[in-house]
């Protein structure tokens, strides 16, 4: 080791087959080192931090036990992972994490044989690990299998799912409950608040190991001892619902004394049957401004590491989510029936604001997606407004339930769908490219997108004056810069916006995002510019007058192609009998990774440069040549 180097220890560490050399006297320096470079590292380009913080000592502890990557180490959602790819070899690459070409966000199996199932998503790591554990057991070689879960991700109801398939099958697993409080925002539900009262309370701890200790020593107690045991746990215990489901329950234990992780995992490793460990630890652990604020420290950008100093980037304007939350809290003050609702994600969706001003008519379900539209659903039955607030990708968990439990009831429940479209550095996980596409194809859904921040807000208020359900899609980050006015009027429903007419017979249809970056296209090629406004229903009318006067016909949206709002077109105009050459651009038919939300855009060709070409690339610039002339442009 050279002292000089800044990581003595962690500097050797080139795979968990490196960590497992050291003597166990070195793992704490060595997670004090590996602490240290996140905040080093993680302070230059930003990323998820406070959660990788609280995961140090368990990730040595992990791959220092356990033989990764022939044992399976799964970890559940992924934002606690950045210590785990830095011992998996990925250390000298992780300030590219998020970026381009970089390292993913998250676990991800074509990066590393470490990641042994790709995640983003919560709750679902004791699924996938119990699927391998049983695979394993049948085709072999052996190997253990352990999942990785916050508080936060095991209040989804998939982990309770896999955990009830588990108890009677009993296969070799290790279920590890890193239990911080804390998922993105603050827990909440009954789950939250008895891991709270209970799992980590050192009285309890004291009592169950002390009595164990004790009465083991007189043999004719040990039944005694084993139902007095039980008896309390019924009572007060925290391991009671886990072993209730078939899970030999151990813990709660400090989640930063690595020693102490390490004499546990031992021991869990050689047993045999469903191990459950309850590890208590400390979001932001080690780095006190995320102690202090790990929400707002869960996934900062770039800051200064000494001051606590996150540097903001430069908006001109506000959000699209701040839009929504601004709607949302002048809904509230006009309407007494409208509620709120989210899993989990109220800083991101904007709601912090309307939690404050409506603590009553706020409701946080957790990591719950299925649960918040049923709710939704329930409520909207006793004449409340619900609104939803989700991700693109959120939604698509709730699948079921936006059709069954709303669109069939037609309950008027509003969608306030935030991130629709690319999104950026969480990645293909996170990339909202096919609510258009799932939800058009629903009876009793009116779905809408936005061209700027003022038609949001008009949009979101159409959406509350509607007897039935209706979705808001928008996307991440900010605008075109057009100032919400404060007045809102009901948008006609069904009713598209000609933002130009032009002579050369080429017609784009545009819908939400794609509206702004084609004002230039249309000034080029003197073509009709169309604000589509309406995916469902669509403004057939419009579309398929303007369609016959024109001899192409472009659509253009931030969605997957397939099923898209292109795809509505060509249906109308196929049920018009109306016959003209249409083609469509959009998300392309794969998944987009992870970089910048301007370098989404441009892998999918979705930038004023890419769509810039694709248009002329189908409508060529010698037309516009025949246009200036009075000529008829050539057809498609």
């Amino acid at each position: 080791m050279s002292p000089t180097d800044p990581y003595p220890r962690l500097s050797v560490i080139h795979s968990p087959a490196d960590l497992r050399r050291l003597p166990e006297s070195e793992l704490a320096p060595l997670a004090s080192e590996l602490r240290e470079f996140l905040v080093h590292t993680v302070s230059q380009m930003g990323g998820h931090f406070a959660a990788g913080l609280g995961t140090v000592e368990l990730t040595v502890a992990l791959h220092y036990v356990y033989d990764t990557p022939h044992d399976r180490l799964v970890w559940d959602v992924g934002h606690q992972a950045y210590p785990h790819k830095v011992l998996t070899g990925r250390r000298d690459r992780l300030q590219t994490i998020k970026l381009k070409g970089g390292l993913a966000p998250f676990p991800c199996r074509d990066e590393s044989e470490y990641d042994t199932f790709g995640v983003g998503h919560a709750s679902t790591s004791i699924g996938a690990a119990l699927g391998m554990a049983l695979a394993s057991a049948r085709t072999g070689p052996p190997r253990r299998v352990v999942a990785v879960i916050g508080d936060g991700a095991i209040s989804g109801g998939q982990a309770f799912e896999a955990m009830n398939h588990a108890g009677p099958l009993d296969p070799d697993m290790l279920v590890v409950l890193n239990d911080n409080k804390m998922s993105i925002s603050e827990n909440v539900g009954a789950l939250a608040l008895y891991f709270a009262r209970v799992l980590s309370s050192p009285a309890y701890t004291a009592l169950r190991e002390g009595s164990k200790r004790i009465l083991s020593h007189l043999p004719a107690m040990k039944r005694f001892a084993r139902r007095s045991e039980e008896h309390v746990k019924g009572m007060v215990l925290p391991g009671t619902l886990f072993e209730e489901l078939g899970f030999n329950y151990s813990g709660p234990i400090d989640g930063h004394d690595v020693v102490e992780l390490v004499s546990k995992l031992k021991l869990l490793r050689e047993q045999r049957g469903l191990q459950f460990l309850h590890v208590v630890t400390q979001k932001g652990k080690g780095y006190a401004p995320a102690e202090a604020d790990p929400i707002k420290w869960h996934g900062p950008g770039p800051f200064d590491p000494s001051s606590g100093t996150i540097f903001k980037e430069k908006i001109s304007g506000p959000s699209y989510s701040q839009v929504f939350g601004q709607w949302l809290c002048d809904m509230a003050e006009r309407d007494p029936r409208v509620v709120g609702i989210t899993p989990a994600m109220r800083e991101g969706s904007g709601l912090v604001e309307f939690s404050k001003r409506f603590p009553d008519r706020y409701y946080d379900v957790a990591i719950a997606e299925q649960h918040a539209v049923t709710l939704a659903a329930g409520m909207a039955c006793e004449g409340t407004r619900p609104v939803v607030a989700i991700y693109s990708t959120f939604l698509q968990r709730g699948y079921d339930q936006l059709i069954h439990d709303v669109a069939l009831q037609r309950l008027p429940v509003t969608f306030a769908i935030d991130r629709g479209g690319l999104v950026g550095g969480d990645g293909a996980t996170h990339q909202g490219a096919y609510d258009l596409s799932f939800l058009r194809c629903i009876p009793n859904m009116t779905v809408m997108a936005p061209a700027d921040e003022n038609e949001c807000r008009q949009m979101l208020y159409t959406a509350g004056t509607l007897g039935g359900p209706a979705a808001v899609r928008y996307p991440r980050g900010p605008g075109p810069g057009v100032v919400p006015a404060a007045e809102m009027s009901a948008l006609p429903l069904g009713r598209a916006e000609i933002r130009r007419e032009g002579r050369s017979g080429l017609l784009l249809l545009a819908f939400g995002t794609m509206v702004a970056p084609c004002v230039p296209i249309a000034e080029k090629l003197d073509a009709t510019l169309v604000n589509m406004r309406f995916v469902k229903p669509l403004d057939a009318e419009l579309v398929c007058r303007l369609a016959a006067s024109h001899q192409c016909v472009i659509t253009l949206e931030e969605n997957a192609i397939a099923g898209g709002a292109g795809s509505a077109v060509d249906e109308c105009l196929a049920a018009a009998g109306i016959e003209r050459a249409t083609r469509h651009i959009g998300i392309p038919d794969r998944f987009i990774e992870h970089g910048s939300r301007e370098d989404c855009l441009a892998l999918a060709g979705l930038d004023a440069a890419g769509l810039a070409r694709q248009v002329e690339r189908i409508w060529p610039a010698r037309n516009e040549t025949l246009a200036a002339v009075g000529a008829r442009p050539l057809a498609v």
